[in-house]
């Protein structure tokens, strides 16, 4: 596989995003935006685990031994070895699912810090034991690398208290950290800085809002450049309807299901986050890819889905223009956001009230990596602005050693 020149001396970073069952890298320059390698190694707890690595058009993907992790990592060193790379890097910026109330930006990696991440644990036990590994194996391969932890909760620590805060008994709050902290901060960030660039405004003027939309999915009122109120609360779970998480609920719900069907907490709440959303509603799938294609043939449960989905995303629009007092753009971004031209036109159509109106050409050629406006003249505007969260981190990593 060929790579992209590098300039001489020039040092990159590497970011590293461990998951529970996979581990995505980039190794780029953030000074001037170039990737010149990704990877996504996947499937690391199942028997034919693999990675895919990806450079320019050029692209393979090779079988991994069955060593969760530490096979992952091997297999990026050593394709970073078999070009000269490793030592060009710089830093490696790690992306950390839950920071709690201790981390109100992204921090370079201690052991202190390592402990304040494991103690955050219980906040994000899917997540934080996972980014966790990614640390550890990048210390233990990079020991002499400097590394920073870049905080999916980070950028809502903006929030007032009364957007924070939830109607419970204050000592849940005082003792046990039970507030809502929101998630998806790198990727709301970015695209509403790009979003203020490719409007050829300040971002300190603006008031935007952002709806990452993929499997997890969650929307973010961003004024001035700061978050002021997200859908997502202490867990990734409130908020909208995802690919598999059922987002906001009666709170009795659960009590209902362990009364009537003697479900354990650890059954509902993997029901509520694996088996509910897009998939629960559908019967069918959690890909919003496959429910359109079988909408189109008819399938009465991927048309209820794709409705739900677009109706209580709406809903949402309009509650975040509350903090904002105003919509100068709506930003659709993450995989649904950037390619379904079908979510974005239906939720515009629900958003009728607020002045969307949809340009239906714009809005069909908003795929595929092509961003821009999806309004017509005169209509509140709504655009897509496809999102890298990689970059992001590099940016916050380079930020924090300088």
């Amino acid at each position: 596989m060929n790579h992209p020149a590098i300039a001489a001396h020039t040092p990159l970073t590497l970011v590293l995003n461990s998951g529970s069952s996979s581990l995505k890298f980039s190794l780029l320059d953030p000074k001037i935006g170039q990737l010149y390698l990704f990877g996504l190694a996947e499937k690391l707890l199942e028997p034919a685990p693999r990675i895919t690595f990806r450079s320019g058009s050029e692209q393979r993907t090779e079988p991994l031994p069955p060593k969760g992790h530490e096979a992952a990592m091997q297999a990026i060193l050593t394709e970073l070895e078999a070009f000269g790379l490793k030592e060009r890097v710089g830093a490696v910026g790690h992306r950390v699912v839950h920071g709690g109330e201790r981390f109100k930006r992204s921090t370079r990696i201690t052991p202190q810090v390592i402990a304040a991440i494991e103690a955050c644990v219980p906040l994000a036990p899917l997540h934080n034991p996972a980014n966790l590994l990614g640390i550890r194996l990048a210390l233990a391969n990079f020991p002499q690398v400097p590394q920073v932890a870049v905080f999916d909760t980070a950028f809502h620590h903006t929030l007032p208290e009364y957007a924070y805060r939830y109607a419970l008994p204050g000592e849940l709050y005082t003792r046990y950290g039970v507030r809502r902290y929101g998630f998806h901060g790198t990727s709301h960030q970015y695209v509403t800085r790009r979003a203020a660039e490719m409007l050829s405004r300040p971002l300190e003027t603006l008031c935007l809002i952002s709806a990452h939309l993929g499997n997890g999915c969650s929307i973010t009122a961003v004024r001035q450049g700061q978050s002021l109120d997200t859908s997502m609360g202490l867990t990734p779970l409130e908020g909208l309807v995802m690919g598999t998480r059922s987002g906001d609920l009666d709170p009795n719900i659960p009590q209902y299901l362990s009364d009537t069907l003697g479900l354990t907490l650890e059954q509902i709440t993997d029901l509520l986050n694996k088996k509910s959303g897009l998939l629960g509603l559908s019967g069918l799938s959690n890909d919003m890819r496959e429910l359109e294609e079988a909408a189109l043939q008819g399938h009465a449960g991927a048309q209820l889905a794709i409705e739900v989905f677009c109706y209580r995303l709406a809903k949402y629009v309009a509650a975040m223009s509350v903090p904002l007092g105003r919509i100068d753009a709506l930003i659709f971004t993450g995989g649904i956001g950037e390619n379904s031209a079908l979510v974005r036109r239906r939720t515009l159509e629900w958003l009728g009230g607020l002045g969307f109106r949809v340009d239906e050409e714009r809005n069909q050629q908003a795929v595929r990596g092509q961003p821009g406006v999806i309004t017509p003249e005169g209509s509140t505007l709504a655009m897509v602005v496809n999102t890298n969260e990689e970059l992001m981190i590099a940016w916050e990593t380079q930020a924090v050693l300088s």
